[in-house]
């Protein structure tokens, strides 16, 4: 992961309750599906009809812990240059670090959504809480890169657990006149997040606490983690979905598994010489695929409980919107990866130093973000999302210039600029996304497809993130004189943004097949 998923998943999502699913629970009460994050409102309402006495403590709880896995998305990638001094690490195993933690995390999503709805959201929470804070002791204590690796995937998988209930519980926990406020906190939780990540990785990694270097940055994890676990066990209440269906366990197999066909062998390819089978692997991923979609279609016919459900992409303005967050995941998952090497390894600047360039393109993104939602988009619709687009790709384009201008003289505030359009045009796009996908997407199937939209965003973020083998790393030769990392990690990153600007230039090509009005324009009645 990276750090657009701070601003991304949260905002729309990884769980987000969009005004679509409100409706959804009133047109079918029992539909749960594979709605991995929003739990059905009618069923939920009786639940908490004036809300759970220890509801506001709960909340706190909740929202830390997600606090903690958005800071830790953030928090990885400015220590990477460290990682990779300290731990002698490959460039394959660096973006295995951050492409692990993507994959597991996109993996399970639906998954964990699920298990929370059969088994208990509160009891799927601590499990999930519980094993990220083992996952980070073992990330912080790695005795080596290929352990580090592991830790990382593990916690992606514990994280796939643990977020999907945060707004569940939410749910479950709160009246419904209590959860506009709610959900405003997590606003909240966002800018926090995206400014504090960066800078609190920055510093941890500068001041070398005990002579750990990078490591404090998952060891952080444990005091928040552990605090979590017992409070959460006191105050948050048990809810479950009724009539929740069986898991799709051959679904998560035939997801897990392509995506591994398609995205080892691009993380792996440069460094073993591009082998043949590599390409096989990545043609064979397309018919795993294939399977899956054959086998989704046949599982739905008979009883109803697909992982994946079929009939939510002969909906144009869905089916173009899952290709929009896909490709939107790529785009981003390239950037904030090179960029990362480009200023610490590249222009040698030290972690605090490119940590406090980051803040202008924070501040934007969480600003523009608020800007869209409430004033924006009700008056221009689809628009705002394309011009997000646009101005980001304009960033981009004006970051590749000011890069070629400077060279390895470039200063952080003449960066400034286009990280501001960046972040301006990025905040135009993640928090109005959700409901202009699910505007046409049949309500009792609204969830289920909320649940889809985050999940395929992580999977295109992990191949991104795979991708920067080639678009990155595929500029840089293997080896390299001290005198020549500068040059060339600047010239790669330039190069890098090169396809990132193509990359967004097709997202605002897709957005025209999205609704031109989101979804709570569409519906004023719905609260």
């Amino acid at each position: 992961m990276t750090f657009t998923d701070v601003g991304t998943d949260t905002l729309k999502g990884r769980g987000t309750v969009s005004i679509s699913d409100s409706a959804a629970g009133r047109d079918q009460p029992q539909r749960t599906g594979t709605d991995t994050t929003t739990p059905t409102p009618t069923a939920l309402e009786s639940s908490a009809p004036s809300g759970a006495p220890h509801r506001w403590p709960a909340l706190a709880i909740v929202m830390t812990a997600a606090f903690m896995d958005l800071v830790d998305v953030t928090i990885v990638n400015i220590a990477i240059p460290s990682i990779q001094r300290s731990a002698h690490a490959s460039f394959s195993q660096i973006q295995w670090i951050t492409a692990g933690y993507a994959l597991a995390f996109a993996a399970g999503l639906i998954t964990g959504g699920r298990l929370g709805d059969i088994h208990g959201r509160k009891r799927l929470f601590l499990i999930g809480v519980a094993g990220f804070t083992l996952a980070s002791a073992l990330c912080g204590f790695a005795a080596g890169p290929e352990m580090l690796v592991a830790a990382r995937i593990l916690q992606g998988g514990m994280a796939a657990m643990m977020v999907p209930q945060v707004l569940s519980i939410v749910h479950a926990t709160f009246p419904a006149h209590e959860r506009g406020k709610v959900f405003g906190l997590f606003g909240a939780i966002v800018g926090l997040g995206a400014v504090s990540g960066p800078l609190l990785g920055a510093l941890l990694t500068e001041w070398n606490l005990l002579g750990l270097e990078w490591r404090p940055i998952f060891l952080i994890n444990l005091p928040v983690g552990i605090a979590a676990l017992l409070l959460g066990r006191r105050y948050i209440g048990e809810s479950k979905a009724p009539h929740a269906l069986r898991l799709d366990l051959v679904g998560v197999a035939l997801v897990t598994l392509g995506l591994l066909m398609l995205l080892y062998p691009l993380i792996r390819g440069r460094e073993l010489g591009w082998p043949l089978w590599g390409y096989a692997s990545m043609a064979g991923a397309f018919a795993v695929f294939a399977v899956l979609v054959a086998y989704e279609r046949r599982k739905a016919a008979r009883d109803g409980s697909p992982l994946i459900e079929p009939s939510l992409f002969t909906v144009r303005s869905f089916a173009a919107g899952i290709a929009v967050q896909t490709v939107f995941g790529v785009a981003l998952g390239i950037f904030f990866l090179v960029w990362t090497l480009y200023m610490q390894v590249g222009l040698g600047w030290t972690p605090l130093h490119a940590g406090l360039t980051g803040v202008p393109f924070s501040v934007s993104v969480s600003v523009a973000a608020g800007l869209s939602v409430q004033k924006l988009v009700p008056r221009f619709g689809r628009g705002v999302l394309q011009a997000g687009a646009l101005l980001m790709a304009l960033g981009v384009l004006l970051y590749i210039g000011e890069s070629d201008r400077y060279g390895l003289a470039i200063a952080s505030w003449q960066m400034a600029l286009p990280l501001v359009v960046m972040g301006v045009g990025m905040g135009l796009i993640v928090a109005p996304l959700t409901d202009a996908v699910l505007a046409e997407v049949p309500r009792e199937h609204a969830g289920s497809a909320s649940g889809l939209i985050n999940t395929v965003q992580q999977m295109g973020n992990a191949l991104g993130l795979g991708l920067v083998s080639v678009v990155f790393y595929g500029v840089i030769g293997d080896r390299l004189t001290a005198a020549q990392v500068g040059p060339v990690f600047a010239e790669a990153f330039r190069h890098a943004l090169l396809w990132v600007a193509a990359v967004l230039g097709l997202i605002f090509l897709l957005m025209f097949a999205l609704p031109r009005r989101a979804a709570a324009e569409q519906e004023p009645g719905v609260s």
